[in-house]
């Protein structure tokens, strides 16, 4: 609770009950302690020692300290609260997380920039019944992006071999029209002008006679 402020009963428990929903909500990040209240449970910085509403630490040994955060209603949204806790909470070089109710995002997005405070987050919160709802408003330029989960890559189907055609056989019609090859490798034809052109086994050629001495002189005459 701020040293500066006295909030009215009503608006206290709606602080307070504000304050347990983000301690859930912080809770699976982080190791997370809070101050609602007047109640003085884990303070920050110093001297004079400041003690936020949530504290946010890391999970190892160290506890090493990794944010604040700060609710304000609409009755904390001033400029002594700007200057005094706001200022103090940026400084402190973890992110400073700032929740106020939605009709008052204007008026500390405004004294935040007169003050030059450097906030990392700005959240608003609503009432519905019996439920409070959580908007993020401003992130800061240094803070990073929530990403959404890459969607699991489908699995590409295997492409079924291709078939090997059958081979198909000679058609009646081809085989019909291919002359029958002789034995010897050769076609009919060819086969045929080879044998007339071979001697027949035992067949001797006869030596050519001289010409008669009577023949040769009649051919001079």
């Amino acid at each position: 609770m701020s040293p500066i402020l006295v909030r009215p009963v009503r608006e206290q428990l709606e602080h307070d009950r504000v304050i347990r929903l983000l301690q859930a909500k912080y809770k699976r990040k982080f190791e997370t302690a809070i101050n609602p209240g007047h109640e003085q449970n884990a303070p920050v910085g110093g001297p004079p020692p400041w003690f936020p509403d949530l504290v946010l630490q890391s999970s190892e040994k160290s506890r090493r300290l990794m944010g604040v955060v700060e609710v304000e209603t609409t009755e904390s949204i001033n400029h002594l609260e700007a200057m005094s806790q706001w200022a103090a909470f940026s400084r402190l070089r973890v992110p400073f997380h700032l929740y106020v109710p939605a009709g008052s995002v204007d008026s500390a997005r405004r004294l935040a920039n007169d003050q030059q405070i450097s906030i990392a987050e700005l959240w608003s919160f609503n009432a519905f019944g019996d439920q409070i709802r959580f908007t993020l408003v401003n992130r800061a330029n240094n803070q990073p992006e929530p990403k959404a989960a890459p969607r699991p890559a489908k699995a590409a189907a295997p492409r079924p071999a291709p078939r090997a055609r059958a081979a198909s056989p000679p058609s009646p019609a081809r085989t019909a029209r291919r002359p029958a090859v002789a034995a010897s490798g050769r076609k009919p034809a060819v086969a045929a002008k080879a044998k007339a052109a071979a001697p027949r086994r035992g067949a001797t050629k006869a030596p050519a006679k001289p010409a008669s001495r009577s023949t040769r002189t009649q051919k001079r005459r």
